[in-house]
Formats: C-alpha cells, sequence, structure tokens
C-alpha cells in the first residue's frame, strides 16, 4: 500500500465445494497474510463485511459462494507527534484544560487523519506532559466530538483528572449539553430518545438505531425554537456518549440535521420544506450547501476532580452558525 492511500481494500470469494467455517479461520486460509490476530481485530471494529453485510462475530460461518470484503485502515504511528496548532483555550489548570473545538479539527489521530488533530495540538501545548494520559494514541481525551462538530471539550492533564472525569462521564455527573438545527418543527416540545444505537448493517461510515447490536444511548431533548414551521432549533442532553448519537436519535425522530451528509434529508425534499415555509429560492440555495451538521456542543460542566467545585462553561454559536441562523429568520 502506498503512502498516500488511506484505506486499503481486499475482495476475497469463498470458493466452491468450501466448507461452512469460521469467518476468521476462512479469511485467514483465503488470505494468509493477514494474521489472526489483526483478523480479528478487524472483524471486531466492523471492517470485515460479508455479503454485504457488517460481520463482528469471529465465529460467524461462512459458505461458498459468499463474498468477503476487508478494509484494512492504514497504519497509524503508535505516539502521535506534538504540533503547534492553535487552541482556542477557554479555561486551564494543573489538572484540565476546556477548549472551544473549531469545526474540521480532528480529535485524535486515525486512519486518514495521522495528524493535524486535536491530540498533536495538546502534546505541544502541554509539553508533550500528556504522553500516556487515558492511552497513547488519545492522551488526556476524555470524551470526542465529530471532526465537524464545534464546541467544547475537556481534557485531562494528569491521570488523577482523566480517571475522574472519566467517572463522571460514566455517571452522568458530566453534563453536556448541544444544540442543533433540525429539519422540520418538532411536534413535541419536551422528550427523550431512549433507542440503542449500534453500527449500521451495511456502511461501515454510519450508526442506525436498526441493529442487534445497539448499545444503550439516551438522548434529551427541548425544542428552543422554530423558523417557519421548517426549521427547530433543539437542545439537547446526553445521557450516554454513543458515537454520532445525537444525529442518528434526531433522524430517528424523523428530524434530521441540516448539513448533515451521513443522516440527513435529500436535498429534493429540504427544498420542499423550505418552499412550503416561503423561503426565496436564493436562502433555500445557503441552507442547502451548508456544509456541515449544524451541532454545537455549546456547554459544559462537571466536578472539578481536585477541588471538587461545580464548573460550568458555555459556548455561543461560532460563525457559521450564527450565519445560517440568520439565514433562516430572514
Amino acid at each position: 500500500m502506498s503512502d498516500n492511500q488511506a484505506l486499503e481494500k481486499i475482495e476475497l470469494k469463498v470458493p466452491e465445494g468450501y466448507e461452512p467455517t469460521r469467518l476468521d479461520k476462512a479469511v485467514a486460509e483465503l488470505h494468509p497474510d493477514l494474521s489472526r490476530s489483526r483478523i480479528k481485530a478487524l472483524i471486531l471494529s466492523g471492517d470485515i463485511v460479508v455479503s454485504g453485510y457488517i460481520i463482528k462475530q469471529v465465529s460467524h460461518k461462512v459458505q461458498e459462494g459468499q463474498v468477503i470484503k476487508i478494509t484494512i485502515p492504514a497504519p497509524v504511528d503508535d505516539t502521535p507527534l506534538p504540533q503547534d496548532i492553535p487552541l482556542n483555550i477557554i479555561y486551564e489548570d494543573d489538572d484540565l484544560i476546556v477548549i472551544n473545538k473549531p469545526v474540521g479539527l480532528v480529535v485524535h489521530p486515525g486512519a486518514g487523519n495521522p495528524d493535524g488533530t486535536l491530540v498533536n495540538a495538546l502534546l505541544h501545548h502541554c509539553k508533550d506532559n500528556l504522553s500516556g494520559i487515558g492511552g497513547v494514541k488519545r492522551p488526556g481525551i476524555v470524551h470526542r466530538l465529530d471532526k465537524e462538530t464545534s464546541g467544547l471539550m475537556i481534557v485531562a492533564k494528569n491521570d488523577m483528572a482523566h480517571q475522574g472525569l472519566s467517572a463522571q462521564l460514566q455517571d452522568r455527573s458530566l453534563s453536556r449539553v448541544y444544540s442543533a438545527l433540525v429539519w422540520r418543527k418538532l411536534e413535541l416540545i419536551k422528550g427523550v430518545v431512549d433507542v440503542p444505537i449500534g453500527r449500521h448493517n451495511t456502511n461501515r461510515l454510519k450508526m442506525s438505531t436498526y441493529t442487534k447490536e445497539g448499545r444503550e444511548s439516551r438522548t434529551r431533548y427541548h425544542m428552543k425554537g422554530h423558523y417557519r414551521d421548517c426549521i427547530g432549533e433543539v437542545e439537547c442532553r446526553l445521557e450516554t456518549g454513543r458515537t454520532h448519537q445525537i444525529r442518528v436519535h434526531m433522524q430517528h425522530l424523523k428530524h434530521p440535521l441540516i448539513g448533515d451528509p451521513l443522516y440527513g434529508l435529500a436535498a429534493q425534499e429540504s427544498r420542499a420544506i423550505m418552499s412550503r415555509g416561503g423561503y426565496e429560492d436564493d436562502v433555500i440555495d445557503k441552507v442547502l450547501s451548508f456544509p456541515r451538521q449544524a451541532l454545537h456542543a455549546r456547554q459544559i460542566s462537571f466536578i472539578h476532580p481536585r477541588t471538587e467545585d461545580v464548573m460550568t462553561f458555555d459556548s455561543e454559536f461560532p460563525d457559521d452558525l450564527k450565519e445560517l441562523n440568520n439565514l433562516l429568520k430572514s
């Protein structure tokens, strides 16, 4: 695989006459370049698809004629390097940092993003003192935000803070509040989405509420306002922290986020909604071209792991969401 490739893709066809065999064993026999431990890791991470379905059980039996597709992420250096990347720091002390993450900044290195991440910036800012706290590849990271989600994050600077904040994340005493702009006015002003979320059955980039392997997921929502019944401004409070949780739960309610490339509405349906609301074509075009999910981590509240003080921080909409709001008010 060349250095500029983000992923390597392998396709195997189970030959005729092949006896039903465990997936891990079959891949090892059909592609001996991969070790059994590597194959197991790829299965558990959802990187192996059999006949169009992501399979996460190593004991799953494959049969003759089936097609096995394997996606191998590009290798990532074990230890991220410090990089001088500007950070918008809201608060900092000897134990933790609260950061206002901009749109487009990836939290930690991974396939396709080997550097230029928040972790690289933190290692530079903290003079590499974060190494090993919470794991080599994710030092200090207590929770994460999607690349195209803006807003507040908390980062631990030592093991004591990391353990304390992680425990608060588990027992839900660490509170996170998001603001989102979604399609259509919600019928219920307040509610709770209590629906498990798991990896999508066929699209490894997506999460879904329609999966057998979903994990407990709860989001409280409150519609704070709306624009011409076309758009709802929704406050979401996370009680769990699953990947894409708010985006998936709002789609489950049939009110997906504006600008969401994975879970949003088709352009034709979005245009029809805004046309019924009387918006001019130029405004509709600008809203439909909004380049990211309209989601902002607006508030974070936690108990300081050393002082035990309750700390709350707020962040207003960034410029792009302010401009989108102004368009919708027009």
